[in-house]
């Protein structure tokens, strides 16, 4: 029986945001004891940095990625090289010369080249992926490129180990990312998920049966066909394009100035305000037998106000009430307030931009997942566009006076125990 794969008991630290994984990277500590031997201290690190650097890739693959030696640069100071030309650095050697007390030596951060010993991990697809928050895990990122939602310039890969080159871009589906990095549905989303996917497939398999009932029409000597008429040519209403025109509509409404409601006037509001958010809570509605403009149509029928008797004080000209497409628009641009207005306004954008969408495999509206912001960092050697979902691989993870570019959560002495292990000097 397979392990548990975040155990509490004996913490594995590994390359996911699961909750489990976070705690067990706060309470994570040096676990290599000095009592015991030097192999056993290097193979108790080898497993621990296996465990989080690659763990899907098998131990054989690994041996023959990894690398003696390791990429580093030592940034030079041009201020320094200019004024200097080395050999103060040997002056007063042996001689017993001592600095004056304004005189401090020139402090270097040392390079912590052993965290870099996992650095050909970093050039794996998958784990590019997960560095780029494109996954909640390594795995998830592998199960991505593998069911074809990832591109690397341009061409499809379904290899998880392809091996990244500076330069190279890669990108995936938005809608898996948006999937992986954002909250998951609780049981009443699920339910009406399930409802909307059994509705679909019941209206496929009529509209099948249909078009399998239907006989054949028999063949007609061809004549020359006059053109459509243009209502035909013209395309569809996207409902995109018809919130849009919505959205403009409740603008020029929101310029109209309001006036005093009655009680049962605002009990009328508030459920016109109800009606429009349910309408919008539920896509399918929008392709199903009416569209929106039929559908607030008859939401604004329901609640029009009745026509007052004209009388000489109450009248109004004409060209102080906007023209609008919709009669029934037209009819509360005298009774709904400027807070109302607003309310309205805000969530056809809402609608439109983060929409509420119970056929998703993510909780809507939108949301980040809950232990995210412990993992939301990017490596330097990544460019990483989120609104596109792509990413660049500039250049290879390098190490630097007093840092290393691969992120780990084991340091300086478990890293090269771990690099000593591999080097085979047993």
């Amino acid at each position: 029986m397979r392990k548990r794969f975040h155990g509490l008991k004996r913490p594995r630290l590994r390359q996911s945001w699961n909750k489990y994984n976070l705690y067990n990277l706060s309470r994570a500590e040096d676990p290599i004891r000095r009592e015991r031997t030097f192999f056993q201290q290097k193979w108790t690190a080898k497993s621990m940095t296996r465990a989080y650097h690659g763990e899907t890739v098998r131990e054989q693959k690994w041996t023959r990625m990894f690398r003696r030696t390791i990429k580093a640069v030592v940034p030079m100071d041009h201020r320094y090289l200019a004024e200097k030309d080395g050999s103060e650095l040997a002056e007063g050697r042996g001689s017993g010369l001592d600095l004056a007390p304004d005189q401090k030596p020139r402090i270097i951060p040392k390079t912590p080249y052993m965290n870099m010993t996992y650095a050909p991990t970093e050039r794996r697809l998958d784990t590019a992926i997960f560095r780029a928050l494109f996954a909640s895990s390594t795995r998830q990122a592998r199960q991505f490129v593998v069911h074809g939602y990832v591109r690397v310039n341009g061409q499809k890969m379904i290899y998880p180990g392809y091996q990244l080159n500076p330069g190279d871009m890669f990108q995936v589906d938005p809608e898996r990312v948006l999937y992986a990095t954002g909250a998951p549905k609780d049981r009443q989303e699920r339910r009406a998920g399930r409802k909307i996917r059994a509705l679909r497939a019941s209206q496929k398999e009529a509209a099948t049966e249909e078009t399998s009932s239907e006989p054949e029409p028999a063949a007609e000597p061809q004549t020359p066909s006059s053109p459509p008429p243009p209502e035909s040519t013209a395309p569809a209403k996207s409902t995109k394009q018809t919130l849009q025109s919505l959205l403009a509509q409740a603008k020029l409404i929101l310029t109209t100035p309001s006036q005093t409601l009655t009680a049962r006037r605002k009990q009328d509001l508030r459920a016109f305000q109800r009606t429009v958010k349910r309408t919008l809570s539920r896509p399918d509605t929008f392709s199903t037998a009416t569209s929106l403009d039929a559908q607030l149509s008859e939401i604004t029928t329901k609640m029009a106000p009745e026509k007052p008797t004209p009388t000489p004080s109450s009248t109004t000209p004409e060209e102080d009430i906007p023209k609008l497409s919709t009669p029934e628009l037209q009819a509360q641009a005298e009774s709904l307030t400027p807070q109302q207005l607003d309310t309205l306004r805000l969530a056809l954008q809402e609608a439109r931009d983060n929409p509420i969408d119970a056929s998703k495999p993510y909780a809507t509206p939108w949301r980040p997942r809950e232990w995210m912001s412990a993992f939301a960092f990017i490596p330097r050697y990544l460019e990483v566009h989120h609104k596109i979902c792509s990413a660049v691989y500039v250049r290879h993870p390098v190490a630097r006076p007093g840092l290393a570019e691969v992120p780990t959560p084991y340091g300086l002495h478990v890293n090269g125990l771990a690099h000593n292990w591999y080097l085979r000097r047993r």
